[in-house]
């Protein structure tokens, strides 16, 4: 696919939160799209992954605590949790998670897919222009008043 060409006049006119939003929603589609294919959310997918990160380090409040500032549908992190322990892909142990077998399977499986949206992502895109394309993002946030250090820990690898 070929990108159309415009000038930098052109560009510079664009509004940004237009275009912010329009790569949010197709980005963050994606993602929702192949986390779909394995019955996941992204709150699902980003409790796999910290449990796997560091497991029997993340009780229920704690790990809520570290995952609502990511959420931007107000989920019901109780009923994740029930879920995934319900497909026997979560455990808790003596009051803090653990992935089981399952789950660890399933967060590989879920972890190719999301790795195939990245791809896709950054295709005809250099390290260097996607790193400028993420300072220009955080200079605006900054503008702004808001935040523009990267986060200590995320949810990664796709949202």
């Amino acid at each position: 696919m070929t990108v159309s060409q415009y000038t930098t006049e052109e560009l510079a006119t664009q509004p940004i939160g237009y275009w912010s939003g329009a790569t949010m929603r197709r980005v963050v589609g994606s993602i929702r799209a192949e986390l779909a294919a394995e019955r996941l959310t992204q709150p699902h997918w980003w409790t796999l992954n910290h449990v796997a990160g560091a497991p029997g380090a993340w009780g229920r409040a704690r790990l809520t605590e570290q995952l609502t500032p990511y959420d931007d549908q107000v989920s019901d992190f109780d009923a994740v949790y029930a879920d995934l322990t319900d497909r026997g892909w979560l455990a808790e142990e003596s009051g803090t998670f653990v992935l089981t077998e399952a789950g660890e399977a399933g967060r590989l499986r879920a972890r190719e897919r999301l790795m195939k949206v990245n791809e896709r992502v950054h295709q005809g895109i250099t390290p260097d222009e996607y790193a400028a394309a993420l300072n220009v993002l955080r200079r605006m946030i900054d503008n702004l008043g808001g935040d523009s250090d990267l986060p200590r820990t995320s949810p990664r690898a796709g949202g």
